[in-house]
């Protein structure tokens, strides 16, 4: 049973997960930290992003020869597989930590299995301390867990009255440079960006995440560009380029592209496609967030941001719940999920 000490470094880990510079990106953000046989806190460290050191192991380089006979207390279930980095349960038998204490367990078929490997070398572990609030880090990673799929979030921009592009084919740009950076923002959580052929053809989008100076960030910190559909985009189109890594589905069943992306792993899938391809989702039941951008002005005419969606009665129309409403720049941003999926609201980092 966790003591007071423990539990008290396990609020301590979750504060440090939770910090400002652990990004919001498609790895799980996670804080540890190293205990003393005394209580006292002998190193800690937690996740800075995809390719750089786990938190366990920023936590035992803090403490040096100090870690070996601590207690190891880390807000998810150190991972079990080498990945950019090594398992963190091999790390933390090297340094001769005799105990874990673990919040939210790695159910992930990639990376469970630490707790495991370090009862069977003799480390006494033990899981599940203040649990739901290690998960509540990760919304869309301990979704993706537990459903075995991907968290997916619909983004659209449209005019007050709905649409997304004006009666003569125009869509650029409906909404202003504040929400086209603050999309950029959340791209950068994700794991796939998502179209539809159409999108490609219509817009030949470089599908980036980019910065302030709407330069694109490095491809390995960018999202896989993912094109849906029959026909593969033409070898012309930017989303071929170097920028970031680009798939292509050759599907129009949205389940069989979140299968195929769960299995390369991914967590979070952002879908930008238009308005067919977001209404094949919906209507599978498939969108479990919409962000929404408002922009200021009246179209009357032209096309819709969502496609015929399987919902004939407005008793069969999917609810979600509002969860965040803020004006970014000239625009009004509208966040909300399925009430049924919970994945947890995003923290209030997310402006831009």
């Amino acid at each position: 049973m966790a003591g007071s000490a423990e539990i008290e470094a396990m609020r301590h880990a979750l504060a440090l997960a939770a910090d400002p510079a652990a990004p919001l990106g498609p790895n799980p953000r996670v804080g540890c930290v190293l205990l003393g046989p005394d209580g006292s806190v002998l190193g800690e460290g937690f996740h800075h992003g995809a390719g750089s050191p786990h938190a366990e192991v920023e936590a035992l380089r803090a403490a040096g020869d100090q870690a070996r006979g601590a207690t190891a207390v880390v807000t998810l279930e150190p991972c079990d597989h080498i990945g950019r980095t090594g398992p963190c349960s091999r790390a933390l038998l090297a340094a001769g930590v005799a105990r874990v204490v673990f919040g939210q367990p790695d159910t992930t078929a990639a990376a469970a299995g630490g707790a495991r490997t370090l009862r069977a070398a003799g480390v006494d572990v033990e899981g599940g301390v203040l649990a739901a609030d290690a998960s509540a880090l990760n919304p869309e990673w301990t979704f993706a867990a537990r459903a075995g799929r991907p968290w997916v979030t619909w983004k659209f921009a449209s005019s007050l009255d709905g649409r997304v592009a004006a009666a003569d084919g125009s869509s650029r740009w409906i909404t202003g440079p504040e929400s086209r950076a603050d999309v950029h923002a959340w791209r950068s959580r994700c794991h796939a960006v998502v179209v539809g052929t159409g999108t490609v053809l219509a817009d030949d989008p470089a599908l980036t995440v980019r910065d302030a100076w709407d330069e694109p960030l490095p491809a390995k910190a960018q999202p896989t560009r993912v094109v849906v559909g029959l026909r593969p985009p033409p070898a012309q189109a930017r989303v071929w380029d170097a920028t970031a890594p680009t798939r292509h589905l050759a599907t129009r069943d949205p389940a069989a592209v979140l299968a195929a992306l769960a299995a390369d792993g991914a967590h979070h899938v952002w879908l930008e496609g238009g308005p067919r391809l977001a209404a094949a989702f919906v209507a599978a039941g498939l969108v479990d967030r919409v962000v929404a951008y408002y922009a200021p002005l009246l179209l009357g005419e032209g096309l819709g941001a969502l496609g015929p969606a399987g919902v004939p009665t407005l008793a069969a129309a999917p609810r979600l719940q509002v969860t965040d409403v803020r004006a970014v720049g000239s625009d009004v941003r509208v966040v909300a999920e399925r009430a049924d999926r919970a994945a947890g609201r995003q923290p209030e980092e997310e402006e831009s």
